[in-house]
């Protein structure tokens, strides 16, 4: 659970508090109280809750609610998302009367679910070419793409969107010189990712993980070839290399359906994917 979820394993009342549980997982244990009221003595306290949709929550499988009025919701899911209001009620009781007196006193929270974003890479590179006409061009596009595939194969990612483009590019000292640029985006959905995923409600936290992991292999690749290039003084350079620092990467987030971003109104969770359609 993230850090700004909970200050602590217990949430006390703030007024207008939002509150992001990522799904699947188990909401913060929120109070029926105050820090003022807690500090005194409470005379016949009860306690009634009401979550989403006006309904009283009573203690279940997924609805823990203790005898002091601790609130946590388990596995929470997207229909857990939603208002959810406490109201506590205690005895003032006068010694010398013992007239009694009803306080009432209402809390309220909102609970979102969310979800991580699925992570996908942006990516260009340049190699050095002889020419912008030929068949070659072609060939180191195909096999690069294959590469790339290939060193990520065990991950269920892949290359999508590859593009290229050949551009006459002055090189201060060196003239004129042909080059490639090369686009693609690494995508942590290829053919039969789903099966990655072991049952896992959270799908996205193993298919992010892999899509890191293919990022740093592929990062590491274009390291290689640059420390080819300077190093490898015995043979001679070819026409076709990769253009040291040329390497770019860019994350791209997208959210699922029925989950969005919303920076404005949910600036404490701003890269979450939320459900705010409630």
């Amino acid at each position: 659970m993230r850090a700004w979820v909970l200050l602590s394993a217990v949430l006390w009342y703030l007024t207008g508090v939002k509150l992001y549980v990522k799904l699947h997982d188990n909401s913060p244990i929120l109070v029926c109280m105050d820090f003022k009221r807690a500090k005194k003595e409470i005379v016949d306290p009860t306690y009634i809750w009401i979550g989403p949709n006006d309904k009283p929550l009573t203690e279940n499988n997924q609805i823990n609610i203790t005898k002091t009025g601790k609130l946590m919701v388990k596995d929470f899911l997207e229909a857990s998302s939603g208002p959810y209001t406490c109201t506590l009620s205690y005895k003032t009781v006068k010694a010398e009367t013992q007239e009694e007196t009803i306080v009432k006193q209402r809390y309220d929270f909102m609970i979102f679910a969310y979800r991580e974003p699925d992570y996908s890479y942006k990516m260009a590179v340049r190699f050095t070419t002889k020419s912008c006409e030929g068949k070659y061009n072609d060939l180191l596009f195909r096999v690069l793409k294959k590469i790339l595939d290939n060193l990520m194969s065990d991950l269920s990612c892949h290359v999508i969107e590859p593009s290229y483009k050949c551009h006459f590019v002055k090189i201060p000292k060196h003239g004129l010189i042909h080059e490639l640029f090369i686009a693609f985006q690494v995508n942590p959905f290829a053919p039969g990712w789903k099966g990655a995923c072991n049952d896992s409600a959270d799908c996205e936290d193993i298919t992010n993980h892999n899509i890191l992991q293919a990022r740093d292999r592929i990062e590491e690749f274009f390291r290689s070839q640059a420390y080819i290039y300077y190093h490898d003084f015995n043979k001679t350079i070819p026409a076709m290399h990769f253009v040291d620092h040329s390497f770019h990467v860019v994350r791209m987030d997208s959210c699922r359906p029925g989950f969005g971003k919303n920076e404005g109104l949910h600036s404490n969770c701003a890269s979450c994917c939320g459900n705010y359609k409630i």
